[in-house]
């Protein structure tokens, strides 16, 4: 299992920056997009990833829990959660079969995202 926690924007998330090796956690370069979706500020709060397969695939299984601070952040989050599903992701050697939003909270001073993510090695 892969465990990242980030507290700022993706700009130094890829240590090699697109040249992600085939086969490798796409983890990495997917926090990069989703941050930039959501804006700043953004803390990714927890991310992990775990191998996944079926008879046919193998990709990854990624569970992201994301909090939006800033008076804006109600809108924010609408914004990232509309339309999710239709995203195009850029992910060198994978491409994400399923994404969706598991949970969404607020507070007075942020709003919270949970979401989940399968990506498949594209071969």
């Amino acid at each position: 299992m892969t465990s990242i926690h980030v507290n700022s924007t993706g700009g130094n998330l890829l240590r090699n920056g697109e040249a992600v090796a085939k086969g490798r956690d796409p983890l990495p370069r997917l926090l990069a997009q989703i941050l930039e979706r959501a804006g700043d500020p953004v803390t990714v709060e927890r991310a992990t990833s775990r191998p996944w397969a079926s008879a046919l695939f193998q990709g990854r299984r990624h569970m992201i829990a994301l909090r939006i601070a800033g008076t804006d952040a109600g809108e924010r989050r609408a914004r990232f959660v509309d339309g999710i599903e239709e995203v195009e992701w850029s992910l060198n050697g994978h491409f994400v079969a399923d994404i969706g939003i598991d949970a969404c909270r607020s507070t007075p001073e942020e709003e919270w995202i949970e979401l989940s993510a399968l990506t498949i090695e594209d071969w």
